[in-house]
């Protein structure tokens, strides 16, 4: 909303950021105070997580059952330090040194319009405390493929550890079959031109123009991206920012490719996120290359197998040792455990 003496309320179009305005004078005064507040504050506070998703879905943030219900499964605040658990369930970033959460109407619109569905393969391009894959984990299931990226090796052992609790502490590990998030530390602009392509991309930082073919290239056709994109903005008046933002304004985008060379876009929401840090060469002059194995992933014929008698997991279920992102679930209670079939196939 924009605000001025003497004038009425605006609606600027921009779920999730509010912008007010204060003026001396007309609003032709050179001399205005900007405040904005982006990345949050769309919606009520909860008293706790389910409060929180409520709020959420009244607010038409979270609008599917799917989505739903793995915002449900993961509590948010088991993501915080604890000295900041306080503010697990209000609508705003967070953020402690290199460990970040967006705001929760962030990461809903995300999770809605990933369109995620059971069996698809995932890339997660700042994948920070790990939160949004393992929920993306719930509705993959155990044929996904959940990999993600982290440019900090301290958030990366952070979103390791969040990760095993989970495993080894939630009610909810029980209830789906999750695909295991597999996070690794690097660059997201340095993947391997080898990697394979995934079905879905969400990157977590601001991507200049610049770079956007670079994360296009990332899907299969039939895939979506989304990202905050960046956006050149003009503004009428001559502002001053007094809340932290960044240079560049982003829009939350959702891109199709819909072919080879065939793309549509859709503008979801106007956001304020820290740009792509950009990559670093080595001493040697070389840039440090982030591989991501290509998972494999059971045919159909093989996902056809009958589980065995008296047990719940699944024919394919990996022995110990299996690495985790490649759609296999690790249990926390030993039962009778099945060999993976040899065939597979490759995304």
């Amino acid at each position: 909303m924009f605000t001025a003496p003497g004038s009425a309320r605006r609606d600027i179009g921009v779920r999730g950021t509010a912008v007010v305005a204060q003026a001396g004078g007309p609003l032709s005064a050179e001399s205005f105070l900007i405040v904005i507040l982006i990345m949050g504050g769309a919606v009520s506070a909860g008293e706790d997580n389910d409060e929180l998703i409520d709020n959420l879905k009244e607010a038409q943030y979270i609008r599917t059952d799917l989505v739903e219900q793995a915002f449900r499964a993961i509590d948010r605040a088991d993501y915080y330090l604890e000295e900041f658990k306080e503010n697990a369930y209000k609508d705003l970033a967070w953020k402690h040194g290199n460990i970040h959460l967006s705001a929760p109407c962030i990461y809903s619109e995300v999770m809605e319009a990933l369109d995620l569905q059971p069996g698809l393969s995932f890339l997660n391009l700042g994948s920070g405390t790990g939160y949004l894959s393992s929920m993306v984990g719930l509705i993959l299931g155990p044929f996904g493929v959940n990999h993600g990226v982290e440019l900090h090796s301290d958030v990366t052992e952070y979103a390791k550890q969040k990760l095993d609790v989970f495993i080894r502490t939630s009610d909810s590990f029980d209830k789906f079959d999750f695909c295991e998030p597999s996070f690794v530390t690097g660059n997201c602009l340095e993947i391997s031109p080898d990697c394979c392509q995934y079905d879905r991309v969400y990157c977590g930082a601001g991507v200049q123009k610049e770079h956007e073919e670079y994360m296009k290239n990332l899907l299969k056709v039939g895939g979506i991206l989304v990202m905050p994109l960046e956006e050149k903005v003009r503004f009428p008046l001559q502002l001053t920012f007094v809340y932290p933002v960044h240079q560049s304004l982003f829009q939350l985008t959702k891109i199709t490719r819909t072919g080879p060379c065939a793309w549509e876009t859709k503008k979801i929401l106007a956001v304020s996120f820290a740009p792509l840090v950009q990559p670093c060469r080595s001493e040697s002059g070389q840039s440090r290359l982030v591989q991501l194995r290509s998972a494999p992933v059971r045919s159909a014929a093989s996902r056809a197998q009958p589980t065995g008698p008296g047990t719940s997991c699944h024919p394919w279920q990996h022995q110990e040792g299996h690495a985790p992102g490649s759609g296999q679930r690790r249990r926390r209670r030993r039962r009778r455990r099945w060999k993976r079939p040899e065939e597979h196939a490759y995304v």
